[in-house]
């Protein structure tokens, strides 16, 4: 391929982790996921040399924490089942709780400012992706393209971690729900957003979950980065897919990312 005609790319790969891969062991499989993580590293060993920098985000999250089944029970202390919706007002109510009481007072605070924003309510889902964990890897595929990309460029590939603080939520690669004050992990992550600005190549995006990771993070690319750069990224829509039960969801986060300037491609339509 000709150097002059050569596009290159920054590659940003959202959470793709095997607790999210459609495989035998994973606790939250989105349907599609790993034959979309198969295809982007497929693709990433083919076009390696196009490929001028990859960051890599991953869910990072203890086994306990405000957003999945371990840490809630019901009024009779029953686990809540995962995908159950919790409000403010369940929680003040009592019909559900914290299993340990402590965090009340501050989980209602936390459900209160959630809700304040306009965002969507605090969802219970199954333990994910805990740190050291099977889970918490990347998909085996990618993890081998990811390493043949830093043998072969001489680069690093820029791991990020999210979700680390157990009392907030965190879908973006770039903040929290509510950020926390007392940890910057949880704010607005300008470094990387000023790493991905900076940069004059093509930023494809891919990973998972369309409807929720995926979605929440491009939403603050689209809030943070200057519309030139946003004419520049590609939302690789064959390398990502949405959970199952919010492929509305998905559909309409593409919309609306390709009102606010992102293009949308397969891998093969790639120059």
């Amino acid at each position: 391929m000709n150097s002059e005609t050569t596009n290159h790319y920054d590659l940003l790969v959202i959470d793709p982790q095997n607790d999210f891969l459609d495989i035998a062991g994973a606790t939250l499989p989105v349907v599609g996921a790993n034959a979309d993580m198969q295809r982007l590293a497929d693709w990433l060993l083919a076009h390696w040399a196009q490929v001028q920098s990859i960051t890599v985000t991953l869910d990072s999250h203890a086994s306990v924490g405000v957003e999945r089944t371990s840490f809630w029970q019901d009024a009779q202390g029953q686990p809540l089942p995962p995908f159950t919706l919790v409000a403010a007002a369940d929680v003040q109510a009592g019909r559900y709780l914290p299993r340990h009481a402590a965090h009340t007072a501050e989980v209602l605070r936390y459900l209160q400012a959630l809700e304040s924003g306009g965002q969507r309510q605090l969802i219970v889902w199954p333990v994910h992706c805990v740190v050291g964990t099977w889970g918490h890897n990347i998909h085996s595929g990618l993890a081998e393209a990811l390493a043949a990309w830093e043998a072969q460029s001489g680069q690093v590939c820029n791991k990020v971690l999210k979700g680390q603080h157990p009392l907030t939520e965190q879908y973006s690669a770039f903040r929290a729900e509510v950020p926390r004050a007392d940890d910057a992990r949880t704010q607005l992550n300008q470094a990387l957003l000023q790493q991905l600005a900076a940069s004059p190549n093509t930023l494809l995006v891919a990973g998972e979950a369309l409807s929720h990771c995926v979605a929440c993070s491009v939403d603050d690319l689209l809030a943070h980065l200057p519309p030139e750069r946003l004419r520049h990224t590609v939302l690789l829509t064959d390398c990502m897919s949405p959970v199952s039960g919010f492929e509305a969801a998905g559909q309409a986060f593409l919309q609306r990312a390709r009102a606010g300037g992102l293009q949308t491609q397969r891998l093969a339509e790639l120059a």
